[in-house]
């Protein structure tokens, strides 16, 4: 029987009074989060085994560069022959170190619902609207500074099965590879102000309230453009104590 939402309110609750008395920090989520009830199920309880040479991996693995990744990838409203619906918006930050040096060259990949809350992929059976024009995939390299930048259109929040009246906030998914393939970290990005945050088992399993707030981004008029989209600030730490949260194992 689906747990009802305050149900899982309260194992929300619950994980966020054990770590706040626990005294430590822990910027990353348990993999066996209770309350994002897939989590429980499926990630790795067992050591991981290798089953090839990684730096064999590494070499024969794919790479990109600057001829494979045009501009049109990074523009997800010109993908297609019309326009998508949706509030068109302009994603943009830096990637950097733990010493904020800038990460150049990096991969960085995203994918996202349409405006209404709906994924172009047959396994989203959610009775929102596909839109033609709107495929919700994209990639940029980072420059000399590590600055990433994408043009999309907001996502819409879905319903999700973890419990009975499950949304998910609206959010843009990001993957950034290092120098080999093998090298991937993924993450959200989160929209400021969104009502659906307290609710939501997956964004709260990040239980360090610091680590949570980094993973939403920044409304920054200056970036909106005049008549075409507005603009938001997300900068991403790839390790260290002010890293943002990696989904792992997950």
């Amino acid at each position: 029987m689906s747990l009802s939402q305050q149900e899982i309110s309260d194992e929300i609750a619950e994980e966020i009074r054990a770590y706040a008395g626990s005294g430590a920090v822990r910027h990353h989520p348990s993999r066996g989060y209770a309350p994002y009830r897939s989590s429980v199920l499926r990630h790795p309880r067992q050591p991981l085994t290798v089953v090839q040479d990684p730096e064999a991996v590494e070499l024969t693995g794919p790479a990109f560069g600057v001829t494979d990744v045009t501009d049109l990838d990074s523009d997800l409203t010109r993908q297609h022959t019309g326009e998508p619906l949706g509030e068109r918006i302009t994603v943009t930050g830096r990637v950097t170190d733990r010493s904020g040096r800038p990460v150049r060259g990096q991969l960085v990949e995203i994918w996202q619902a349409n405006a209404s809350g709906r994924y172009a992929h047959q396994r989203d059976q959610h009775p929102a609207p596909l839109d033609p024009n709107f495929t919700g995939v994209g990639r940029c390299l980072t420059d000399d500074q590590g600055n990433y930048a994408f043009t999309t259109v907001k996502p819409g929040a879905y319903p999700w099965r973890n419990h009975e009246n499950a949304w998910r906030p609206a959010h843009i998914h990001f993957s950034f590879f290092g120098t080999a393939f093998t090298q991937r970290l993924i993450t959200q990005m989160y929209f400021p102000g969104d009502p659906l945050f307290a609710y939501d088992p997956i964004l709260q399993s990040v239980t360090d309230e610091a680590a949570r707030q980094r993973l939403v981004a920044a409304y920054q008029h200056d970036l909106s453009v005049s008549e075409w989209s507005l603009g938001y600030r997300w900068d991403i730490v790839l390790d260290g104590p002010a890293a943002t949260w990696i989904e792992e194992g997950r």
